[in-house]
């Protein structure tokens, strides 16, 4: 469930009008169950109005196992569909799901006329800078310094000790002590995520949370971008520099460093003591293991095992890179000469 400091939950949305919003059918008008929605979730997740997706053949397996309540779901897996379960029949399911969440959830937005909500809980010495505006509900830890024109969403906690740096920007987050953020980094920003239907493009709603542990720092610049269900997590003592892009559903390990132009795409999990050079790419849903290092402009296409140093593009161990490289120049200067 999305966590209710950072996001308005609405009502119900009763059966009849979730299939008028996603131009989804009921394989069987008579099988209604409870006939309504209550809530979005993935295929992993269950319950009584609880709504599921399917779209992708890596998950099938999660969709034979669901106990979600309502599963959207193309044609060709209905039988895959659990019996307990209302298949709603659609072309498009992530999208027809991402209809329903927007309905179902929002993120909270800055509540009153005050910069600094009257709500917010500050412990001693904290500080804060001209311009500063947090909304309700925050709690920020002794010690910790606001600087100019940062805005804090509502809900978030901030340990002690703690650097905001100016013009940054921090939602759906709950920070540890020691944390710093430099000037103009944005944290807790929806990830990336689009579908379509014969309606057109959707935003596909981002309910999760970034939680960033003890003694991190984040450069200037960079974005991390909160889960999309899940959280997205910076593990103790991680250091990223300027520039940095984390996506959605990320968990970072504990003491890695991501040097500057970093992109991390969503669902990446990285072991601890990873290193990224500058520049290094990673696509989605790749294991980082501990300690491995991924070269500066290499671009990751697939798992990278513990211990292991990759380069290049496509990435692959070093050596072999390096060998590679090596003989493509010795043939390029024979040809010359020829």
């Amino acid at each position: 469930m999305p966590d209710p400091r950072f996001f308005d939950i609405g009502s119900k949305i009763d059966l009849d009008q979730v299939t008028a919003m996603t131009s989804s059918r009921l394989l069987a008008p008579e099988k209604k169950g409870s006939g309504s929605v209550t809530a979005c979730a993935p295929l992993s997740f269950g319950g009584m109005g609880m709504a599921a997706f399917f779209s992708d053949r890596r998950y099938l397996t999660d969709l034979r196992r669901t106990e979600a309540e309502f599963v959207f779901v193309t044609p060709d897996y209905v039988e895959h569909v659990p019996p307990l379960s209302v298949a709603l029949v659609t072309a498009s399911p992530q999208a027809a799901w991402a209809r329903v969440a927007a309905q179902l959830y929002r993120p909270r937005r800055h509540d009153g006329e005050k910069a600094v909500h009257p709500s917010v809980k500050m412990e001693a010495d904290v500080t804060l800078g001209i311009g500063v505006v947090i909304g309700q509900d925050v709690e920020i830890g002794a010690g910790t310094r606001i600087e100019a024109y940062a805005v804090i969403g509502p809900g978030c906690r901030i340990g002690r000790n703690c650097r905001i740096g100016a013009h940054s920007t921090i939602y759906c987050t709950l920070i540890g002590d020691r944390v710093q953020v430099l000037s103009g980094a944005h944290i807790g920003e929806a990830g990336f995520g689009v579908s379509g239907d014969a309606m057109g493009l959707v935003d596909v709603p981002q309910l999760g949370r970034v939680i960033l542990q003890d003694d991190v720092s984040i450069g200037s610049g960079t974005c991390i971008d909160r889960g999309a269900y899940d959280d997205t997590v910076i593990g103790e003592a991680t250091k990223i520099d300027n520039m940095v892009q984390i996506g959605h559903n990320c968990r970072i390990g504990r003491n890695c460093i991501l040097a500057a132009h970093t992109g991390i795409s969503g669902s990446v999990t990285v072991g601890d003591g990873a290193m990224f050079g500058g520049r290094a790419g990673v696509i989605d849903h790749i294991d980082v293991g501990e300690g491995a290092r991924i070269a500066a402009g290499a671009c990751v296409f697939k798992d990278v095992p513990a211990a292991t140093m990759v380069s290049g593009f496509p990435a692959r161990p070093s050596r072999q890179f390096l060998r590679e490289m090596l003989w493509l120049e010795k043939n390029a200067m024979t040809k010359d000469k020829g």
